[in-house]
């Protein structure tokens, strides 16, 4: 199919998507990127999603119209840098055009983000490329978008985010070995917060380098990209399943259910917002939560089904309690997002 060139505006900017499309933008930080083009619904915390590595390798696309009005506060950032490869807003503030030029990443707005949307929902989460500036052409961008391979092709994501070597945040409660997976801040803060004696390991430890932590609790984090791709974590899981405690959030689910003969599948455009209703199966109460992922648990194998999405009834919650396993696929720390579920690093902790 040849490129649909949409004539809007003056533009210095341009957008190739995969279904044909290209389209045209203003530059508010000149640049070259591809990646996998997704949207999050959040209309506030774009500090905190942009800096979230689960949005590693992607061009993450606002649908609220107006991003960057309350400035850019970095006691908001969820890790040390910004994730996506590129920003995509209808109107970006000076302020966080400004943060994301000191920080190389291609920013565009002044498009029809609803439209923009709309084709996501359809054709689903979709490779794109994007040139932004002075002389950018819509073949730079078609060229940026031949480059990009599919997200379950990046085998080594996990090497971009996760620390590179074993980090102790000292306490005096229990010890919580913490495989990075690309971890938000905010996760390491609630445990902090408990008085939790954290010790984070790379995404790639070994059996040997967890025990040598002598742990009381084993946490999986969040993280981008294909969950399969993360054979070392799935493999301490299964190895350790039944000798200790173990929890997760996201892709951390994920990880623990492909453990224990569990399946899981690529969402469609997944589910990412701070407005998603999970329904607990014990309780029969619904909760609001934030949510970043594209994939999800379709089988849990050894474990049990305790929450699920009002919306598509997709897995929220894992458990299995005589191997001491709880997990959650949406954030319980909730940076951006409700406080409903805080309370899920004390069930965590009490695994213990």
């Amino acid at each position: 199919m040849p490129p649909q060139l949409h004539l809007n505006i003056m533009a210095d900017a341009f957008l190739a998507l995969e279904n044909g499309d290209v389209l045209q933008a203003r530059s508010r930080s000149p640049g070259s990127a591809h990646g996998e083009l997704v949207f999050t619904t959040s209309y506030c915390g774009y500090e905190e999603s942009l800096t979230d590595p689960s949005y590693e390798e992607q061009v993450l696309t606002f649908t609220y119209p107006l991003i960057g009005n309350y400035g850019v506060n970095p006691n908001r950032f969820e890790s040390n840098r910004v994730h996506p490869n590129a920003v995509i807003a209808r109107q970006l503030t000076d302020s966080i055009s400004n943060w994301l030029h000191t920080e190389s990443i291609p920013a565009i707005d002044t498009l029809d983000t609803r439209e923009l949307v709309i084709a996501i929902r359809n054709f689903g989460a979709m490779r794109c490329g994007i040139a932004a500036g002075k002389n950018a052409t819509p073949e730079d961008a078609i060229s940026e978008l031949d480059k990009c391979p599919s997200m379950g092709e990046h085998s080594n994501i996990g090497s971009q985010v996760s620390v590179p070597q074993t980090v102790v945040h000292p306490n005096n409660g229990h010890r919580v070995s913490l495989i990075d997976c690309g971890v938000k801040k905010s996760i390491t803060d609630s445990f902090l917060s408990r008085n939790v004696n954290l010790t984070i390991l790379p995404y790639n430890a070994s059996i040997d380098d967890v025990i040598d932590t002598s742990p009381d609790l084993l946490f999986i984090s969040n993280g981008p990209g294909n969950p399969e791709n993360f054979t070392d974590a799935i493999s301490l899981v299964n190895t350790l399943a039944g000798e200790l405690p173990i929890a997760g959030i996201c892709l951390g689910q994920q990880i623990i259910a492909l453990s224990l003969e569990g399946e899981t599948e690529k969402m469609s455009f997944g589910h990412r917002g701070a407005n998603q209703p999970v329904l607990d199966l014990s309780t029969n109460k619904v909760v609001m939560t934030t949510q970043n992922h594209g994939y999800m648990v379709s089988e849990p194998g050894e474990l049990e089904i305790s929450q699920i999405n009002v919306n598509d009834g997709t897995s929220e919650g894992l458990s299995n309690n005589n191997l001491s396993i709880i997990t959650r696929q949406y954030h319980p720390e909730a940076h951006p997002g409700p406080h409903d579920t805080l309370n899920f690093f004390d069930d965590v902790l009490s695994l213990i």
